[in-house]
């Protein structure tokens, strides 16, 4: 599918974490010394229920967020070693973030939309609206639904162009927050389907957060996450 090699692959390590928000006896523990290695080239699900603290850890392997205590490691590096400019450099160049809510710009076409991030790489507008249109037919959109605007597009198709806007970049993590939370169940298989490949053809390190079990089931391994603690960390029956 893209140009993925073992040595661009990115891997994760999480060690004692901890997230507390706010004060005293009002605050609130969303993890709790949470302890997960994520090998390079990996396919992992992190699921539990509302409140486990899923979207938190995500957001923390980001550098979106920064714990309360014990570090997060991407890349061989130490978030928090890393300023707010080279955690913006580092999720630019080596990470590709998914949204349930796809994020997309309204008035920009599916190509546009895809395109912009490589701006911030020096990339020329030509050039970016060629690598844009390589990575939505890497999804599986081409033609006329490149020019098309997301109002124009199905929540399928939305979340293809979110995906590869994600890609474009090639980054060798991808972060997934509840990627077909807002799509039918055979949209959503189509999704995860695109996922798998990206990992097992690509070699993408690939974050999956969901709390579904028929998604999680399609990574190799299930770390499962209750009141902000690690349950179970299982590897997939095959």
């Amino acid at each position: 599918m893209s140009d993925q090699t073992a040595d661009s692959r990115v891997g994760v390590v999480v060690e004692g974490v901890s997230k507390r928000y706010g004060e005293g006896g009002h605050g609130v523990t969303a993890l709790a010394d949470v302890s997960l290695i994520i090998g390079a080239g990996e396919f992992v699900s992190i699921m539990g229920p509302s409140g486990s603290g899923k979207s938190t850890l995500l957001n923390l392997v980001a550098g979106l967020d920064v714990p309360s205590a014990g570090r997060v490691v991407v890349d061989g590096r130490d978030l928090a070693t890393l300023g707010e400019e080279a955690r913006s450099a580092l999720r630019l160049r080596r990470i590709g973030f998914v949204f349930q809510s796809f994020n997309l710009f309204p008035t920009f076409s599916a190509e546009e939309n895809v395109a912009w991030p490589l701006e911030f790489l020096g990339a020329t507008w030509r050039e970016a609206c060629a690598r844009a249109a390589g990575a939505l037919r890497q999804v599986g959109l081409g033609g006329t639904a490149c020019r098309r605007r997301p109002a124009e597009l199905s929540g399928g198709e939305q979340q293809r162009v979110a995906i590869a806007r994600a890609l474009v970049t090639r980054p060798g993590l991808l972060l997934a927050d509840e990627p077909t939370g807002n799509l039918d169940s055979a949209t959503g298989e189509e999704i995860l389907a695109l996922l798998r490949a990206l990992n097992t053809v690509d070699g993408v390190t690939i974050i999956l957060v969901t709390h579904s079990t028929a998604a999680a089931a399609c990574a190799a391994r299930t770390v499962e996450l209750r009141d902000g603690r690690i349950v179970r960390d299982a590897l997939a029956a095959r």
